[in-house]
């Protein structure tokens, strides 16, 4: 997975990870700001859910993108 790409294009990504994961505010999204151990641990915060399966959801929304 090339998660460069989702830092590279931060601010057009930022609407798509706010789609699946609207419990992220918009401060949240300005702080991780692409990094993806930052959005991992704040959907882990917001959600409540282990660190492996925000990975696996995480892998699993990426995949299923149209970049």
């Amino acid at each position: 997975m090339d998660w460069n790409r989702v830092e590279g294009n931060w601010k057009q990504t930022k609407g798509k990870v706010k789609e699946k994961w609207g419990k992220l505010t918009d401060d949240d999204l300005d702080v991780i700001n692409g990094r993806r151990d930052q959005l991992e641990g704040k959907i882990q915060e917001r959600y409540g859910i282990a660190r492996d399966q925000v990975r696996k959801d995480i892998d699993d929304w990426y995949a299923a993108q149209r970049w």
